[in-house]
């Protein structure tokens, strides 16, 4: 699972600027900017369950949590969404 080790993040992805300028939910194109990985992974991740924290799906459209993208961002550890689509 690809997480944030040692790199030094983007500051537009930093924990900081998400919280200043992110709404309830984000992107999956941004939030998977923010583990690292493309948003064509990103979303072969939610396909499969196991993108590294919630998400919602509403209608048509997904949406990633800001309040697990944080958590997952500052602790290291995913929160899997469980959910299959």
């Amino acid at each position: 699972m690809p997480t944030q080790h040692n790199a030094m993040p983007d500051a537009q992805y930093s924990p900081t600027h998400i919280r200043a300028t992110w709404s309830g939910t984000g992107s999956v194109k941004e939030a998977s900017k923010a583990f690292g990985f493309s948003r064509a992974k990103g979303y072969d991740l939610i396909r499969q369950g196991k993108f590294p924290c919630r998400v919602l799906h509403i209608g048509r459209s997904t949406r990633v949590v800001t309040a697990s993208l944080l958590r997952v961002l500052e602790s290291g550890e995913p929160e899997f969404n469980g959910a299959r689509t």
